[in-house]
């Protein structure tokens, strides 16, 4: 399960054996066919130790020394790592157990129907590979996305009511029809077209965050500034203000499940190195080394933002820990990159291979969603998210690289939290 491995012996502990960093662990018995104990800790050693050693006055505590016949473990260098290896090793173990021994619970997302000719907007929680152009996600929770999904909805006048929709000119309509907040398809209010239109301007405001509807409205506002038409550009002023302030409430994570893709950075306890997790249509694989040496990191407080060395005829020697390692330049660096993100990539191809299945897609969201969405300040690492190609910038990706690094070594170690 693990790459490092001891037996054990209550008589002869090997505690100096087990290294007193952050990582994961399983406690295997004697009995191939039992179930083994997972978890993660901050510290191996003093975890493993409290569980091991017998405590006759502490009676409540978890106590495995007569029990245990073999420990295994793994190093991490964040806690982002240390939560996606406790996450896999528990699911090799308990299989769908797994989702409840670790609290999964599937992501808040919104999804646009398209079964019907008149499609609408909704939460949800189930993830469809079918439907990954059609869910945008994840969301901090429930809440948070029924609130941004009310405040889209009242910037567009699409439909609100959840029937299979065959029109009727005799139907009655709704409250939202008649507040003119609904095109009212219902009973054939408008035409196919101009719904169609409504919809598609709905799936551009989901897929942008909003952007699609501000630059609209902003070149809109300015021809009407143009042309001295200052009510009217009053007028769509307060309406832009309205979509920046839904346009705000929406975080950068928050896509297509179809386009969820980016290069996560994370603390490695390799010296020298950081780890880059790969995010695929909203799964994680990885980690995967990615070294420093040769990077000229900037110094921020000096104002340089700078981490390649500049075209010149002779490149300059920086001296690393006591050697002298040759300054590499924007293309070594980025070809290192390249060849260490290929190393994530599925086996069966690139994009449009098949993927994983979508329970363990959902799992995935969730262990995102739970690290993206911490404070600022409890975050450790980077997100660099891909572009309208699918690629993250690889110059984004090397100065989160650098940044991580140099927080890494300001902050010492880095450690993970218990479980």
């Amino acid at each position: 399960m693990f790459p490092n491995q001891i037996p054990f012996s209550a008589a002869e502990p090997r505690w100096q054996e087990i290294p007193a960093v952050a990582g994961v662990f399983a406690l295997f018995g004697e009995d191939p066919r039992a179930e083994p104990y997972v978890s993660r800790t901050p510290n191996l050693r003093r975890r493993i130790r409290r569980l091991m050693e017998p405590r006759p006055d502490q009676t409540k505590r978890l106590q495995l020394a007569g029990r245990v016949a073999r420990i295994e473990y793994a190093s991490a260098g964040s806690d982002f790592e240390a939560l996606l290896r406790l996450y896999e090793a528990s699911w090799s173990v308990f299989g769908e157990r797994a989702r409840k021994r670790l609290h999964l619970r599937p992501p808040a997302l919104l999804r646009m129907t398209v079964e019907n000719a008149y499609p609408r907007v909704y939460v949800t929680n189930r993830v469809t590979k079918a439907g990954m152009e059609d869910l945008y996600g994840p969301f901090p929770s429930r809440v948070a996305a029924e609130r941004f999904c009310e405040d889209m909805l009242d910037l567009f006048k699409l439909r609100r009511c959840v029937d299979d929709l065959h029109p009727d000119p005799a139907f009655p309509g709704c409250v939202y029809s008649e507040m003119k907040k609904c095109l009212a398809p219902c009973f054939q209010g408008c035409t196919d077209e101009r719904y169609a239109e409504e919809a598609a301007a709905v799936r551009a405001f989901l897929r942008t965050r909003g952007q699609s509807m501000v630059d609209a409205l902003q070149a809109e506002r300015d021809a009407a500034s143009g042309l001295m038409e200052f009510e009217r550009a009053a007028e769509i002023h307060t309406r832009l203000a309205k979509a920046e302030a839904v346009a705000a409430e929406v975080a950068e994570a928050v896509r297509a499940l179809a386009h969820l893709d980016g290069v996560i950075v994370q603390a490695s306890a390799e010296a020298e190195h950081v780890e880059l997790f790969l995010l695929q249509r909203g799964s994680l694989r990885g980690p995967v080394l990615f070294s420093v040496v040769g990077i000229r990191h900037p110094n921020e407080a000096a104002g340089s933002s700078s981490l390649f060395a500049q075209p010149v005829p002779n490149r300059e020697a920086v001296p690393i820990e006591g050697s002298v390692v040759t300054q590499a330049t924007r293309d070594e660096l980025e070809q290192r990159l390249e060849e260490a993100l290929a190393k994530l990539m599925p086996a069966a191809g690139r994009r449009g291979a098949r993927g994983n299945r979508t329970g363990e897609i959902a799992d995935y969201l969730c262990l995102f969603s739970r690290w993206y969405y911490r404070p600022q300040a409890k975050r450790a690492g980077e997100i660099v998210f891909a572009g309208e190609d699918d690629r993250a910038p690889a110059k984004a990706v090397l100065r989160a690289v650098s940044r991580v690094w140099v927080k890494s070594r300001q902050q010492g170690q880095p450690v993970a939290e218990s479980q």
